[in-house]
């Protein structure tokens, strides 16, 4: 078998682990998302480093529901400069900011991913929502999670804030692949697992709605003919000046 295949098993087996522990999980979360939808709220999705993926990938896409709202700051991204999310992810007081430009209220749920749940920026992204009365989600892995400490002043991780934890399953240092004759380990997992998550969540969340009676806005592909009209609909619906 090449190593290309042995690695694509090991991802199989973390989502057969993923798929047989985290549907109540995940049964939550879209129940707490989807009553947000229907009391006029959003459902603000943040990541830095490589976590801002899983929150992009359900923001504005085919098949992506219009009540996202993605907390994205391009600083927090790794396109800019090398090291430089990673070090202000760390910086206390950030998150704040971000939570007041977007005016998260007690009507919206808020989904912070973080791997490993430790750094200032989505501790306190949490924490702030909390405060806002906003529902929280968190995305980590309890593996990594639970086996490092906070560099939180308040000593917490993700985790121990959110309403519910959607655990994506990666080891501790996420890359977990290891190959013979390197002692590097390569494959991080926690993207792919955390993307499956998300659009999981997605669906669950439209599913709620429909059986509410509720018929939701949901992105066709723009590569699809015709579908130009219908989302530049929802996009002044949702995603005028604001909120």
């Amino acid at each position: 078998m090449s190593i290309a295949a042995d690695y694509l098993l090991h991802v199989e087996e973390i989502l057969k682990k993923t798929i047989a522990t985290q549907e109540e999980a995940l049964e939550k979360a879209a129940e707490m998302v989807a009553e947000s939808c229907q009391k006029g709220g959003r459902f603000y999705v943040f990541g830095s480093g490589h976590s801002h993926m899983v929150a992009e990938e359900i923001y504005i896409r085919a098949g992506g529901l219009a009540y996202v709202k993605a907390i994205l700051p391009p600083e927090l991204m790794l396109h800019e400069m090398p090291n430089k999310s990673t070090y202000l992810e760390r910086l206390e007081g950030y998150a704040e900011a971000m939570l007041n430009l977007y005016k998260a209220d007690e009507k919206d749920t808020v989904m912070v991913i973080s791997n490993s749940g430790r750094n200032a920026v989505p501790v306190e992204m949490a924490l702030g929502a909390k405060e806002r009365g906003c529902k929280v989600i968190a995305m980590t892995s309890l593996e990594h999670s639970r086996n490092t400490d906070s560099r939180h002043k308040s000593g917490k991780k993700l985790y121990e804030i959110a309403d519910v934890v959607l655990d994506n399953g990666a080891c501790k240092g996420d890359a977990g692949f290891y190959i013979e004759g390197f002692d590097v380990p390569t494959g991080p997992t926690s993207d792919s697992i955390g993307i499956a998550l998300a659009q999981a969540l997605i669906a669950q969340t439209i599913h709620n709605l429909v059986q509410k009676g509720i018929q939701p806005p949901v992105f066709k592909s723009s590569n699809v003919d015709g579908a130009d009209a219908y989302n530049d609909a929802l996009f002044d619906k949702y995603y005028g000046y604001w909120k």
